[in-house]
């Protein structure tokens, strides 16, 4: 394709010069265009790595405060029936008094 390009324009009586630095300077756009896309996608996986290293330690807290309450939980149920069995032999002892 490119060469059927080239010969079309040569035949058609562009010098081999003008055709030369086209193919140079679309060569090198090419290459510049390639350099930007690359150096943005490593701009923007950089970005997005840091972006999700910083949900990822908010989700570390958030599951922290998760456990910690579930252990609290546990030990406010331990300790109502610690209370409960106190209020009961009071109770026992107070009727035994009486």
């Amino acid at each position: 394709m490119m060469s059927s390009l080239i010969f079309n324009l040569y035949r058609e009586g562009a010098n081999m010069d003008t055709i030369i630095s086209s193919l140079i300077s679309g060569s090198v756009a090419i290459a510049v265009c390639i350099f930007t896309q690359a150096l943005q996608n490593s701009k923007t996986r950089a970005l997005i790595e840091y972006r999700l290293m910083e949900l990822e330690k908010k989700q570390d807290k958030h599951n922290d405060v998760i456990e910690r309450t579930y252990k609290l939980e546990e030990q406010t149920a331990v300790q109502e029936q610690k209370i409960e069995n106190l209020t009961k032999r009071v109770d026992s002892v107070e009727r035994s008094r009486k």
